[in-house]
């Protein structure tokens, strides 16, 4: 069926480097008229918060053109535009093309700019993050194979959406292609790379979430036939959205770090982890059978446990990082 689109898609190496044009200092060396240069995105993300000049714009990143198999929600408020733009230009700087629809405030002028920039859509926030991103799905969701979304402080890592999409192509029982994602501070700078690999859909139901949501991809059909997302969940919506996946195939690991999530204070999993526990521990009691469901509470506060271990770990990093 897609045989035609992967024929046009792009295909560059694993290592995928991008090019970028500035007439700002790169790496402290003056440049010379226009300055052209090949950065990795850990790179570029680095020199753009580190004050560097003006961030840099794209200059040879795939485009959709009509043959995206992949739909990407980006769900913002446009308050944080640096970061938005890292997303943004990690989703362009993918080897295959993408369709992009931004959510945002429609007061938000900036985002515009930065969706023609991008050659993104841009629709009106309803109000709420679980539906900002449903209606930016639906949007598009007749015409793609694969959607996922991608908060407006999280990247792609290169070479993400080639290995996701590869993995879906290769196992037709597979709805959900996964793989490893950084932890990176403010800066950008790695905190901890999470590797569940194979073990994290086995656990998913009973343990912690250890399937990392940015860089995910999930096949069309099996999205609608759960409905999307739950806006009764505020910050557990991702786990509750994976436990229904999980009864329509099987999640497949691409064994590639394919994301970064950033860990600052503003995020919403960080900031409220409290809640997020609670409504993570509803989302999978409703996902047990009756019998499984009164024994919950055997494993629940060790998973807890376990979970703000891990978190104040993250936490402790990224509290050292910044004082360097």
């Amino acid at each position: 069926m897609h045989a035609e689109r992967r024929k046009k898609a792009l295909n560059l190496p694993e290592s995928l480097t991008y090019t970028v044009a500035s007439d700002a200092p790169i790496d402290g060396k003056e440049p010379v008229g226009d300055v052209v240069q090949k950065l990795s995105l850990s790179t570029w993300c680095a020199g753009f918060h580190s004050g560097g000049g003006h961030a840099p714009t794209i200059t040879n990143v795939s485009e959709s053109g009509g043959d995206a198999e992949v739909l990407l929600v980006v769900p913002t408020l446009g308050e944080r535009l640096g970061y938005l733009r890292e997303t943004l230009l990690s989703i362009r700087a993918q080897s295959v093309p993408v369709d992009v629809v931004i959510v945002a405030p429609s007061q938000a002028s900036r985002v515009t700019d930065l969706a023609k920039e991008f050659r993104a859509d841009v629709i009106d926030d309803p109000g709420g993050l679980p539906e900002a991103i449903n209606l930016g799905v639906s949007k598009g969701l007749v015409r793609h194979d694969f959607v996922n979304w991608l908060n407006d402080d999280d990247v792609l890592e290169p070479g993400s959406l080639k290995s996701t999409i590869d993995a879906l192509h290769s196992n037709s029982s597979a709805v959900v292609a996964f793989g490893a994602c950084r932890y990176i501070d403010s800066h950008g700078s790695e905190l901890w790379t999470s590797r569940a690999g194979r073990w994290a859909p086995r656990i998913l139901a009973w343990g912690p979430d250890l399937i990392p949501q940015p860089g995910m991809l999930v096949r069309a059909w099996a999205w609608k036939e759960v409905g999307g997302l739950d806006s009764s969940y505020r910050l557990a919506f991702d786990l509750d959205l994976l436990l229904k996946l999980k009864k329509q195939g099987s999640f497949i690991d691409t064994g590639q770090v394919v994301s970064s999530f950033r860990w600052h204070p503003d995020s919403l999993t960080v900031d409220d982890r409290t809640r997020n526990i609670a409504e993570s521990e509803r989302a999978k009691r409703a996902a047990l059978g009756p019998v499984a469901r009164r024994l919950a509470w055997v494993w629940e506060g060790p998973v807890r446990m376990a979970t703000r271990i891990a978190a104040r770990e993250v936490n402790r990093r990224a509290m050292k990082a910044s004082t360097r």
